[in-house]
This record gives structure tokens, sequence and C-alpha cells, in this order.
């Protein structure tokens, strides 16, 4: 090809590890590239919580407005960072191969006492479904963990609603500078970030009890609406059995009328012939939540296709009580 495809990517260790991917996969092919770097907001103010924020897409506009303006041809986005509505004139060129979905919990301390304090057994979670926190309380002092996911902070109140919470802003390397600065017990990342880079402290565990973000793990490629070139070169990154899965969870998330304030968790997965799908919506206290857990028969699915799995584990939620939740978080945040 003669033309040189100009990705658009944030500056940060991981957001460059992403677009540098883009760029390998695509030379594979024979495509030429070059990165462009752009600053977005949301790196920009590191202090206020995301919820507070309240703006959908605050890492990814910038980067928009530069593919509407021609300054660059693709943008390389975390895809739980892309609003469920796109920005117009922009649409999806591309889902990469999924890495890790889950959350982990980057601790501070002795293992004894983080563990004792958390009922970890053997390196086992203590069994606790989502409607049931576990009934072991705190004897320690005050324990602290700190995140600027409303998801997170929702989900681990629940579990632990004895347990205080702090607002911690920032790409991966600055959050993990600050969790050694800071008098924290601990702090929850997305193990995605953590291992693409080769972050991934040895004092961490993985939260195998907390549902992830939609679309968690999965990479976006978007371009103009009317750059049919562009996304012909980015089909051959386009792993059709995560796109169904991350489409699902994005399905059930805009369903729910969510964003950056609303505590929104779901996960597909293909698991031979069957797609599984868990959802839930938390109050922002994690007090109270609905959740929901379906599955279809994907022998034979085609994964180019669509499902509208979504969409109706999101009306169940509304429907089983989900629908109040929401209106108090509206209450909250106006």
């Amino acid at each position: 090809m003669n033309r040189i495809l100009r990705i658009g990517t944030r500056d940060s260790q991981l957001a460059v590890w992403q677009a540098t991917l883009v760029k390998e996969q695509l030379a594979q092919h024979g495509i030429e590239t070059e990165l462009v770097y752009i600053k977005s907001e949301g790196d920009i103010d590191l202090v206020t919580p995301l919820y507070e924020i309240g703006v959908q897409g605050i890492f990814t506009r910038t980067l928009d407005a530069a593919l509407l303006s021609n300054k660059i041809d693709i943008a390389v986005h975390s895809m739980k960072d892309v609003p469920t509505q796109m920005a117009r004139g922009i649409v999806q060129a591309a889902v990469l191969k999924r890495a890790s979905y889950k959350d982990l919990l980057v601790y501070k301390g002795e293992w004894k006492v983080v563990s004792g304090e958390l009922g970890i057994v053997n390196g086992q979670w203590p069994i606790a479904s989502n409607s049931q926190a576990p009934s072991f309380t705190a004897h320690h002092s005050p324990f602290t963990i700190a995140t600027s996911s409303i998801r997170r902070k929702a989900q681990w109140l629940h579990r632990y609603p004895h347990h205080s919470i702090d607002n911690l802003r920032g790409n991966v390397n600055t959050r993990l500078k600050k969790v050694e600065e800071n008098n924290w017990n601990g702090a929850i990342f997305a193990a995605a970030g953590l291992e693409r880079i080769h972050l991934r402290p040895q004092n961490s565990i993985e939260l195998d009890w907390m549902l992830p973000a939609p679309a968690q793990g999965a990479i976006m490629v978007v371009c103009r609406e009317a750059d049919v070139e562009a996304k012909e070169y980015c089909d051959v990154l386009h792993d059709a059995a995560t796109a169904l899965c991350v489409h699902a969870e994005r399905d059930f998330l805009r369903t729910l009328m969510g964003g950056c304030s609303t505590p929104i968790s779901a996960l597909a997965e293909i698991k031979g012939n069957t797609l599984t799908f868990k959802g839930n919506l938390f109050s922002l206290d994690g007090k109270t939540h609905v959740e929901v857990e379906m599955g279809m028969d994907c022998s034979g699915f085609d994964t180019h296709e669509k499902t509208d799995i979504g969409i109706t584990a999101g009306r169940q939620v509304l429907a089983d009580g989900g629908e109040k939740i929401v209106e108090s978080i509206r209450n909250a945040t106006r």
C-alpha cells in the first residue's frame, strides 16, 4: 500500500503499548503506519474522580476530535473507555482478541495481615455470592482501598462495608507510585493493564469475585465512518468472538443507561457451544444490587452476527429492581 496509516494514541505507557501492538500487527500484513501522540483530558485532570467528572468519553474525545479533523486515520482505545454511543462520523474498525478481563488487588503490608482482614485462606477468597457478603468482621485498624472506579467501589463496599475507599487517579505508572507513597492498604487495577506492560507486582491477587467493567481487557480500533480504506486495513485485526462478547456487555451497559457514574458490571464468555452472560447493577454505596445470569446456545452461530442477550439481561435487571437503583443514582448525582 502507498498510504501510511496515522495511529492516534494517548501518551501513557499502556496506551502506547496498545497502539504499538496494533502497529506491529498491521505491519505483519504489510500495512505501514506511524504513531501520533495526543494527550487527553482524562490524563490532564488527575485529581477529580471519574464519577464526579460525569462525562463519558473522557479518555476518547480528544482522539475523536483528531480523527474528525483528519489529523489521524485510526485511534486505539481500551474498549471499556469508549462510550456506547460513539461520536457521529466515527465507527469501529476492529476489536482485538481480549486479554484478561479481571480486576486485581495490589496490596501493602504483610500478607498474613491482609489475608486475615479479607478472609482469604490458602489464596482463596471466602465463598460468598453477590447476594451475601462474608460474615467475618475486621479486627485490625481501619482498612482503606484506593480506586477511582465507582463500579469497583460499590462491589468492594458490598463485600467489605466496614472498609474505606479513597480516590486514585492517573495512568498505571502514576497510580502504582501513589500506592507506594500513600498510607493505603491496597488499590484495585485492571489485570490486563498491568500485565501488558509487565508491571504487575508480586504483591497482587486477582479479585475473582468482582465482575468487570463491560469490555474490560479488550482493545478497540476506530476510524472515520467515511474512511472505508482504513477500515478494510483494520479488518485483519478483528476477533469476531471477542467482539460478540464485548458488544453484548456494552448492550447491557447502554440498556441500563450507564456511564462513569453508574456501578454497572458485565461479562460475556463463550464456553463450548454456550455464550454465558453475567451482569449486575449496584447502588453507589454498594448496599443494594440486582444481578442477572443467562446463557444462549451458540452452536452454529456466526460470531460476526450480533446477539440481543445483553439487552435482554439489562431489561431483566431494570424489571427486577434496577430501575429504582438507577433513579436513586440520578438523584444523587444531580
